[in-house]
């Protein structure tokens, strides 16, 4: 095979390609993009390096994380996983969608967006309440504006913001957990069976099928969790100790703890 008589320096590839010479290099950096051919201290760039880069744009622009990108670009994932891969990256049910796309906003827009400081929403990240999409540039949705806004009506109501962080830490940890298990159980018994069936219409029924199960799976967890809130205050209620004492049996508790 013949050398490539389109060259490029990484400054024109960049200029071909509207993106940035720190992006050439942070992609290259992420194994998404093959390193230049050397000549002394020149590194020349080919046509397969644009084409590349258009990949990358339009992955990225159809919703796909940069660390799914590397997998598909080197060729990792199957058609299947491709589809539901594209499923996962795409709005989910329930998710805000403005003109047929969805809509999407950085961590600063959130706050905007919200009311929220970001150093709230940056506390909130770390401690599991607030989970961005993948590593895309925008990755907060208008469901995330929803929950940070349920989240602003607690503190509103008089909930500590340190106590609201440790009702998340709680919850994370719950999730996290049930999530894990619910992801194994789609493979063992959906993903895994069609994927050795050679049916070619098993990416088109993975996709189908996970359509089907993410509202599902939603609806069983919000409404289990809905009633065990409820049992648990008409418990606490019912118990008929006054508040004082309770909050007094509370703090012992966690000195204790």
């Amino acid at each position: 095979m013949g050398i490539d008589p389109v060259r490029y320096r990484v400054e024109e590839l960049a200029d071909r390609c509207g993106v940035t010479v720190d992006t050439v290099r942070f992609y290259q950096s992420r194994g998404l993009l093959p390193r230049p051919q050397r000549e002394g201290r020149v590194g020349w760039y080919s046509r397969t390096h644009v084409e590349r880069l258009e990949r990358i744009r339009d992955l990225k622009n159809r919703g796909f994380s940069l660390g799914l990108i590397a997998r598909i670009v080197s060729g990792e994932l199957d058609p299947s996983e491709e589809a539901l891969a594209l499923a996962l990256a795409g709005p989910l049910p329930g998710e805000g969608v403005v003109g047929g796309a969805q809509e999407t906003m950085t961590l600063d827009a959130l706050a905007v967006r919200t009311g929220a400081s970001r150093t709230l929403l940056e506390a909130l990240k770390r401690e599991g309440l607030l989970i961005p999409r993948g590593d895309e540039e925008d990755p907060y949705t208008a469901e995330d504006a929803r929950a940070v806004e349920a989240g602003l009506t607690l503190l509103e109501a008089g909930v500590p913001l340190s106590e609201l962080l440790a009702l998340a830490r709680d919850h994370d940890e719950a999730m996290r957990g049930v999530a894990e298990h619910a992801v194994e159980l789609f493979a063992r018994y959906i993903r895994d069976p069609l994927q050795q069936s050679e049916d070619p219409e098993a990416p088109q029924r993975m996709v189908a099928a996970l359509e089907a199960m993410l509202p599902a799976a939603d609806a069983i967890v919000r409404h289990h969790f809905r009633r065990r809130l409820i049992a648990a205050a008409s418990a606490r209620l019912a118990d008929g100790a006054p508040a004082r004492a309770l909050d007094a049996d509370d703090a012992e508790g966690r000195r204790a703890g």
